[in-house]
């Protein structure tokens, strides 16, 4: 959970209020599994926490699978003003920086991890395109992020860009699953550790 979702398709429906309708029970939807995640939910649930009805929310996202990933992908486009870590560090900072955000938003967190779950499963395909290609975005980011500071000095010059994606993105959705589960387990800690491996750097003296 930790990269904003740009290349989403155009919502459903064509005229502005239908548009601005459905942005609407987005909104609301976002603070509602914010709040509480995705845990016991259907169609009928959410249409009454956000105060529509199940009619309305079927003719705007058709099933809740649809509305799980729309509410996943709007939430991630909203800034909500995480610190950006310095521009040497690793992709793992940035990682980090993410996983302190999401300490305030574990519902959103819980969401992630539920679709991540419904994407290994072949009757969910909403969910199995949108995590199979933000996972390949991410990889392609994190790799081009690697090369430019292995150019600059800044990162170990005998990694491989693509496994460092691939294992950075493994740590962090890991550490995020061990944390909603445990809340003593400090993702962030082990994220800072992975970018001290990363970079070659020695651990800080006790």
């Amino acid at each position: 959970m930790s990269s904003p979702d740009a290349d989403a398709p155009r919502p459903r429906g064509r005229y502005p209020k239908g548009i601005a309708r459905r942005q609407e029970i987005l909104d609301k939807a976002i603070e509602v599994f914010a709040r509480r995640g995705s845990q016991k939910t259907s169609l009928r649930a959410i249409a009454q926490e956000v105060g529509v009805t199940h009619a309305a929310l079927t003719h705007y996202f058709g099933s809740l699978e649809e509305l799980l990933v729309e509410v996943y992908r709007e939430s991630q486009r909203k800034p909500r003003g995480a610190k950006q870590p310095p521009a040497a560090s690793s992709p793992a900072m940035a990682m980090r920086a993410s996983a302190e955000e999401n300490r305030s938003i574990p519902g959103l967190v819980q969401l992630y991890s539920t679709l991540t779950a419904m994407a290994l499963e072949e009757n969910h395909p909403a969910a199995q395109e949108f995590i199979t290609e933000r996972f390949a975005r991410l990889r392609a980011g994190i790799a081009e992020q690697v090369r430019e500071l292995q150019a600059a000095g800044h990162l170990r010059a005998d990694l491989d860009p693509v496994l460092v994606a691939a294992l950075v993105i493994a740590a962090s959705d890991g550490l995020q699953t061990q944390w909603l589960l445990d809340d003593a387990v400090d993702h962030e800690a082990a994220l800072e550790m992975l970018d001290r491996l990363l970079r070659g750097a020695t651990p800080p003296s006790a």
